[in-house]
This record gives structure tokens, sequence and C-alpha cells, in this order.
């Protein structure tokens, strides 16, 4: 039966034993139901015991990983010295004697009792006043994993008895927050080991390194990948621009072996001439107006990694034979300077230029070009790996969506109108398409209406020479002296004709123009074609 005993509260009033176990039970079950950090929250309930219950001193020791010792988990009233001072093994003392027991233990007197070790050293007087200690231990599933202990909480008008009972139903809330946790845990394991897993599927499947992609084009440029870097050969990347040559160039590096070291990129269209030399080999101090002490320039920043040379094909002639020097001899001079410098260097380059055709022309040297292209790697333009796109769609709308906070989604059509459109910028402007249509969005459904009107619009092509490596929406375009038919009657022809072939059958006469069904549909419309009916 509880002992109904008035006690002095902090503030001075009389408070029943009952009250204040009420009190601190309230907030302690308060403290578990919204529980994030273990620790935060096992030294919280600590400290309600001490608010509440004038408590000075408590612990609540744990056993530790490997299944010989606890160790204070949480506490109140002891300096962290004295928490570090605390472990003990599972045989030894009052604290081993309860976990092994599994049963309360109290110690009228502490400074009597054989068995108390006061390991921490928080009791200092010890052998001037009497101290009473109890502890009791924290069962799951009938098995200790540790032990609640406390300096007296009542003083002597309360017995022991009362003290156990309250310690050992707080000990049974630890035990059921303890189980709680070790679930959420479980869980999370569970929920990281899946999505880990998920995501090596992924990648496996579509991506390498970053980079997307499960078409055939793309997966030979991977395998190239693979190929090219654990060598120490020159890889020159070669494609349109926006294809992706920078994330092949760090894919190459984290593959390389040389990850750990930096990646340095040097885009050498974007520099000055005069400034391009000393950014890659560096300068001393006065070599020039205004170089008031020695820089390192990229190749030194890059020693054991690998430089990345965006544009090579912007490159002055005059830097060319001394980036031959140090492809060649990995060594070279800062400018200003005469010591040699060797460095141990990686390099990669790109380009969307026709090097050959710079070297044909003379603005390109051709010993340069041939050690640069010791592996080229082709990126395919977005136009070659049409496949690829609802795959980048996905991606970029996604992470479009999370950096600016909407559920934005594309209707069937606009997808279908992606994969059939010819994308002169590649992969880079559809990722810039997608931020601004997320952005702009005036609604979570981004429809046909809300495309560029560069995009939809077919404006009318002059009869003069057309690129024949450009054709627009899969249907041939000729070229030819002024005076012969305009590309807009050839084209009605085709269409006109590729129509009557296939029983007027759009799919059938789409499939043979290399256009898609929107695309036909079109041209139907816009030539005033009338489909016959049949009966």
């Amino acid at each position: 039966m509880m002992e109904n005993v008035l006690l002095k509260g902090a503030a001075g009033g009389l408070r029943t034993v009952e009250a204040l176990e009420l009190q601190a039970l309230y907030e302690i079950a308060q403290l578990i139901g919204s529980a994030v950090d273990l620790d935060s929250n096992l030294a919280g309930i600590l400290r309600v015991l001490r608010d509440t219950l004038r408590m000075e001193r408590g612990t609540l020791a744990l056993l530790d990983g490997s299944g010989t010792r606890l160790v204070i988990r949480a506490s109140c009233g002891l300096t962290p010295a004295e928490v570090e001072r605390g472990v003990y093994s599972v045989d030894e003392g009052v604290v081993g004697k309860v976990f092994r027991s599994g049963s309360p233990f109290v110690v009228p007197d502490v400074h009597s009792e054989p068995l108390f070790l006061n390991r921490t050293g928080a009791r200092k007087a010890i052998d001037k006043e009497r101290i009473s200690f109890i502890g009791v231990p924290v069962l799951l599933s009938k098995q200790s994993v540790g032990v609640l202990s406390v300096d007296r909480l009542f003083g002597p008008e309360i017995s022991f008895d009362e003290d156990v009972r309250f310690l050992s139903v707080l000990a049974t809330l630890i035990a059921q927050f303890l189980q709680l946790h070790q679930a959420i845990d479980r869980k999370q394991a569970v929920l990281r080991e899946e999505n880990l897993s998920l995501r090596a599927e992924l990648v496996n499947r579509f991506s390498y390194r970053n980079i997307i992609g499960q078409s055939k084009p793309m997966q030979e440029v991977f395998r190239a990948i693979d190929k090219v870097a654990p060598s120490r050969a020159t890889a020159l990347i070669l494609g349109e621009s926006g294809t992706g040559k920078e994330l092949v160039a760090r894919a190459i590096h984290q593959v390389s072996g040389r990850d750990e070291r930096r990646f340095i990129k040097v885009n050498c269209a974007a520099l000055p001439e005069t400034l391009l030399e000393s950014e890659l080999l560096g300068h001393e101090k006065g070599a020039f107006t205004g170089a008031t002490a020695a820089k390192k320039g990229r190749f030194e920043l890059a020693h054991g990694g690998t430089i990345f040379l965006d544009e090579i094909g912007e490159l002055p002639l005059n830097l060319q034979a001394k980036l031959l020097r140090v492809l060649q001899e990995q060594q070279f001079e800062r400018l200003g300077g005469v010591q040699t410098i060797k460095v141990d260097v990686r390099v990669v380059a790109a380009t969307n230029r026709s090097l050959a055709t710079a070297v044909a022309e003379g603005s390109f040297r051709a010993d340069l070009f041939y050690r640069l292209n010791v592996v080229p790697i082709l990126l395919p333009s977005l136009a070659e790996r049409r496949e690829d796109i609802p795959l980048l769609l996905d991606f970029f709308l996604r992470e479009c969506n999370k950096r600016n906070g909407r559920q934005v989604r594309f209707s069937r059509e606009v997808v279908e109108f992606f994969e059939g459109y010819r994308w002169p910028g590649n992969v880079r402007e559809l990722q810039n398409l997608i931020e601004r249509l997320v952005i702009m969005a005036d609604n979570e459904r981004v429809l046909m209406a809300d495309l560029p009107s560069y995009m939809v619009a077919e404006p009318e092509v002059a009869p003069a020479r057309v690129d024949h490596g450009a054709p627009t929406d899969g249907v041939a375009t000729v070229s030819g002296p002024a005076g012969c038919r305009s590309l807009k009657e050839l084209e009605r022809e085709r269409v006109e004709e590729a129509l009557r072939r296939n029983g007027w059958v759009q799919a059938r006469a789409a499939r043979e123009l290399g256009i898609t069904q929107r695309q036909i549909g079109y041209r139907i419309k816009k030539y005033g074609f009338v489909v016959p009916s049949f009966p």
C-alpha cells in the first residue's frame, strides 16, 4: 500500500508522495512519447527525477556491445569525468549483483557495504554522511539489459519498499523505451538496406557514376570508360555541346584509382589567352605586372589526380607546344620560372569541334592531336539515344520538383513530344527546359500549351542549302539552286506519297518517314489533306 506521506516540495508547499510520483511519471511518459534521440531522452528521464523528487544522483548503466560490461548511458548529478569512470563488469559490485540477479538491491548505508565500489567517485563525502543506494534491473523479455540506480529518493520518512516500487515501474518504462528504439533501429536498417539495394539496381541498370542511360550508344560509352579508366592513357571525349562530356570525365577519374585526389577542370575557351598559361602552369613572383606572389597552376594542383581540359580545340597554338611537353614528359616550368616541376597527372580532354579539321586548317598541332587522340570516346547526341529520354525526364523532373518544392507532372502528350523532338541542345537543353517548366508551371500538370513557342512552331524553311547532318523531324530535306520547287512543296509531296502507299494509315506512313504520329498529324492538317474514309 502506498504511503501517503506529506513532503515539503521545492517551492515550499506540502505535497504527497503519490502526487509527486504521478507528476514524475506523467513527465517521463511525455518524454518517451516524443522520443527521437535515445541518449538525450534517457538523460531527460533522470532530470525529471531530480527536479520532481529531489534526487541528487542517478545513473542508467546499460550492457555495451561486448556483452561483458555495463557502462553509464545516462546520468544526473555526475560530472563527465565521473561518468567516464562508471564502467562495471557484469559480475562485480552492487551494479553487477543487480544485473546478474535481475532483482532490486538496497544499500541502507554505502559506507558499510563492501559491495559498493563508488567507482565514479561521485560521493566524496561518503564517510561524513549516511547515503542510501537503490538499484533495480532493466529487463527486456525477462533478460537484464541494464541497471537503474539512484541515491535514496524520498528520505528516511518513506520506506525503502516505496523507493523500490517506484523505480521498478520506471525501469519498466525505460525497458519499453529501449525496445521501441531497437525496433526503430531495425526498421531503419532494413529500409537503408533496401534503399541501397534499389539504388545499386538502378545504378547498374540505368546509370554509371551519375550518368543516366540504358540505350546501346550509352552502354558503349560505359564500356569505353571501364577500359580506359584504369590505364594512364590520355582520353579525348568528343561530342556535341550538352552531351555530358564533363560527367564522362569525372566518371573516368572516379574509376581510375585517382578518385581520392583532386579533379581539376579547366575550360580553355573561358579564359583569356593572356591568363591561360598562368592558370595551367602557374607563375613565379614578378613574372608579369600584378604577379605579387608565386602561384601554382592547375597541373600542380591536380598532382596525383586528374585534370580535365574542356574545349581543348580553343587552346592557342603557342600553348599547344607546352601542353604537348607536359603530356609527354609530365614536367614543365612555371611562367617566369626556371625550376622544372614534375607532376603525375591524368589528362582527359574534350571538344565539340573536329580536331582533324582544325589540324587541316592549321589551327591545331597535328602532334598534339595524335597525343590526345589515344583513346577517343564519342558521346551520342540525345537524338541518337531517344530511348533514354524517359529516364532523363524522370530524373530531372524529380530533382527540379525537390529543389523547388513542387509536384509538377508532364502530360502523356508532352512526354511523347519530348521523345520525338530533335533536341539541338542535347541533355543540357532538356535539363534547362524542365527546370523552366517546373518553375513557371501554373498548375501541377504541364500541357502542350505550356511549352515554349519555338519548340512547337514549325517555321517555313527558305529554299537554301540545308546541312544533311541535321535533318528536321526525320523528314529528309534537299538542296538546290534558286528557282527549284520549295522545300514545303517537296515535303508535301513526300508526305502524300507515303500516306497513299500505306493506305492512308497514319501510323505506318509516320514509321516510313521516320517521324511521330503527332508530327504526321500536324502535316496532314498543315497541307489540308483529306483522309479518305473506308467502309
